[in-house]
């Protein structure tokens, strides 16, 4: 099914239509490539690679750094990752500055309900808060790609992908940039539910790595972090990816007729 450039199939189309978010004339103008497991992907030209998955353990979030201008390297060392709360993280895809920005004012405004309320803030609260905000200034620009992650209280693990048009879609595991196909190919090889933390990381280094050795506007260093139940986030790796050995180095050539 396709509307406005957006591409997904008849279950996710039914239910973007059915939920908060219609589909609009400007949903892929400025926002990164998006590939979900079941088929639903954007395209745009921002380099990139995010990914967040679920396993029995947690939740596994990990990201490269590289941030490209045009078809240069701006830096190899940007944080793509950024705290809402203690339980809450948000990943940066699209333009740096307007991610950057509007992830912070979440942070800001869900750390102020949290003192109102005295309890911590949802996962499903922090979402839609911030895809309303993107929501209100449709059109105006912007170009944001993000998955806000974490636990709601009850212990239930939530992954939201929320983009620059108002769009709030929930899932099981995302990748997000330029680099998603080849990162997402690595998740979906591996689907085991009952991984080991360690089996899971692992997992996640490979998906980006992947990426980074076949995307040009992937790179730096993968940053891997881990959301348990009523725990605080915390990073669990960072490795340069240049030091990682080619995966493809091994496979070879040959011919066939």
């Amino acid at each position: 099914v396709e509307a406005s450039g957006v591409f997904c199939n008849k279950e996710a189309f039914r239910a973007l239509r059915g939920g908060e978010y219609q589909v609009s004339d400007e949903s892929s103008a400025n926002v990164p490539r998006i590939l979900l497991s079941d088929g639903m992907h954007l395209d745009v030209a921002h380099g990139t690679t995010t990914a967040a998955f679920e396993f029995n353990g947690g939740i596994i979030v990990a990201v490269d750094s590289r941030a490209s201008l045009g078809n240069l390297v701006g830096s190899r060392t940007t944080e793509k990752v950024l705290p809402v709360t203690g339980r809450i993280l948000a990943t940066m895809a699209g333009g740096a500055a307007d991610c950057s920005y509007w992830i912070r004012a979440l942070s800001m405004r869900m750390r102020l309900w949290e003192l109102e309320e005295g309890m911590p803030a949802s996962v499903h609260l922090a979402a839609h808060t911030l895809a309303a905000d993107l929501r209100q200034r449709r059109g105006m620009g912007l170009s944001v790609g993000t998955m806000v992650i974490g636990y709601n209280p009850g212990g239930f693990p939530c992954i939201y992908y929320i983009d620059n048009s108002g769009a709030c879609v929930k899932g099981k595991r995302f990748s997000i940039g330029s680099g998603s196909s080849y990162a997402i190919s690595i998740l979906d090889s591996n689907k085991d539910w009952d991984m080991t933390m360690d089996e899971a990381a692992d997992l996640a280094v490979r998906a980006i790595q992947r990426a980074t050795h076949r995307d040009a506007f992937s790179g730096g260093f993968i940053n891997v972090f881990h959301i348990a139940p009523d725990e605080d986030w915390r990073q669990i790796r960072r490795i340069d990816s240049a030091r990682l050995p080619n995966p493809h180095s091994s496979l070879g050539t040959s011919s066939h007729a």
